[in-house]
């Protein structure tokens, strides 16, 4: 139905036939619709299909409220946040309602005697999905007045009693009626503001101040979590854990190929970028690679996490650092390499916390991960058994090939003009042919040859010195 042809009182509400559902049977309703017609339910997000999207898809058709446990950056907010594209698209509410009154039973007095006066004729609007979803992030400062309501002073001022409803002033719960509402971060929440959420989770009401006052609300309530504080810390009060219907456990991506889509689908694009700029496949795996050893890494506070921003800013670090060089060298083609990695650094440590704040530690652990992620990478490419003596004997002739972050293309493609060796190596890493490319792929097979131990490599200023 056209946004001119909806319905604009309750007497034309009816002759529509239209029906009021609850929300969770709007958004059980919605689901089982997409499940049937095959179409995806939660859009961008990436390794959660046999994992987390069947346990949420679970306790929507359970009509449970959620919780969603996990460390940062493991889209806890976008998947609460995705939960509004199984919202109807609008619903009717009587027009000047604070808190969405269903058109056929509101609930609160300001609609009773909206209904009361006028019938049916009673105005209603529409209210789209995306005004149907509130969320609040919990910090010190939250009030029960902020969640749940209380007296308006101004109201009062202007001579209404104490006792009038209409002195209350609606919280953020009261607003999100027939909708979602969202509490990141729930364990911050004080232990008084859990107790505010008893009566709403179980009892579906909620009581504001000391009014005799019950509102019947129609609220999906979700919330995010860090597993260290919502489990080890007890900052989660045993009545209030109970009252959630399913406890969702989220993750990190569990390979690099996950890692390296989420990467490719979050970084931020400049107009006209896309166009000119190419990253091998094996540097977007080197960067992959690079956070799933610091999530394993005992030196990393495992406790907080390694977010996948870890990877994404990594990834837009590295291609900028290669950007600079294409101007620079007024090269037309952006095409990162190994030497662009020292640019992931200040990305990397502002996203990770280590166990000890040693000077210099940082530095020296993320040369260790990388050259690791490097050399795990290289081996998926060319196996022990690869025969490299060709490419030692130009070395042991007395070829020296030096690389950098500012060095020209052009460079590292005369290396390859008299060497039939090299050629063939480089193939193994895609047939690219432009002097970027190449000199990327010379570049890792030269970083993987020292780290297999097959050729020096000497640092001098912001250049490396390969040689026998």
């Amino acid at each position: 139905m056209k946004k001119s042809q909806l319905p604009e009182n309750i007497r034309e509400l009816k002759e529509s036939g239209y029906e009021t559902v609850t929300v969770r049977e709007e958004i059980r309703r919605n689901l089982i619709k997409k499940i049937v017609d095959g179409d995806e339910i939660f859009p961008g997000i990436i390794g959660y299909s046999d994992s987390v999207i069947p346990q949420i898809e679970n306790a929507i058709l359970a009509g449970q409220d959620m919780i969603l446990l996990g460390e940062r950056g493991q889209a806890k907010s976008r998947l609460i946040r995705s939960l509004v594209n199984l919202l109807d698209q609008d619903i009717p509410c009587i027009t000047g309602c604070e808190i969405n009154d269903n058109p056929y039973s509101p609930i609160c007095i300001g609609c009773k005697e909206k209904l009361s006066n006028s019938q049916d004729a009673t105005p209603i609007s529409w209210v789209p999905r995306e005004s149907r979803y509130s969320e609040k992030l919990a910090t010190p400062d939250i009030s029960v007045a902020d969640l749940v309501g209380e007296i308006d002073p101004i109201k009062v001022a202007e001579g209404r009693y104490l006792s009038d409803e209409y002195t209350i002033h609606y919280g953020l719960i009261p607003r999100s009626n027939r909708g979602i509402f969202s509490i990141n971060e729930l364990p911050d929440l004080s232990e008084r503001i859990q107790v505010s959420l008893f009566n709403l989770m179980e009892e579906r009401d909620i009581q504001i101040k000391g009014y005799k006052l019950n509102l019947p609300l129609d609220v999906l309530l979700v919330a995010s979590a860090n597993p260290e504080d919502y489990t080890n810390r007890g900052r989660i009060i045993t009545p209030l854990k109970d009252r959630y219907g399913a406890q969702i456990r989220t993750h990190y991506p569990r390979d690099t190929m996950q890692e390296v889509a989420i990467m490719e689908q979050e970084m931020v694009e400049f107009p006209g970028t896309k166009e000119i700029t190419f990253v091998p496949p094996y540097m977007k795996h080197i960067l992959a690679e690079i956070t799933t050893l610091l999530r394993r890494s005992g030196e990393v506070n495992q406790r907080s996490g390694v977010s996948v921003r870890v990877s994404i800013a990594n990834y837009e670090s590295m291609i900028s650092n290669a950007f600079k060089r294409s101007l620079k060298c007024a090269e037309p083609i952006t095409v990162p390499r190994i030497s662009d990695l020292t640019a992931i650094i200040p990305s990397t440590m502002g996203k990770v916390e280590l166990e000890t704040l040693d000077d210099g530690k940082e530095s020296k652990l993320m040369e260790q991960i990388t050259q690791r992620a490097v050399l795990n990478v290289f081996d998926s490419y060319f196996d022990s058994r690869h025969d490299w003596e060709e490419i030692r004997s130009l070395f042991g002739d007395g070829l020296v090939i030096e690389t950098g972050p500012l060095k020209p293309s052009s460079e590292y493609v005369d290396h390859l003009q008299n060497s039939d060796s090299f050629r063939k190596a480089l193939s193994q890493l895609g047939s690219d042919d432009r002097n970027e490319a190449l000199a990327s792929n010379m570049e890792f097979l030269l970083e993987g040859l020292h780290l297999r131990n097959l050729l020096n490599k000497n640092t001098i200023g912001n250049t490396y010195h390969f040689n026998s």
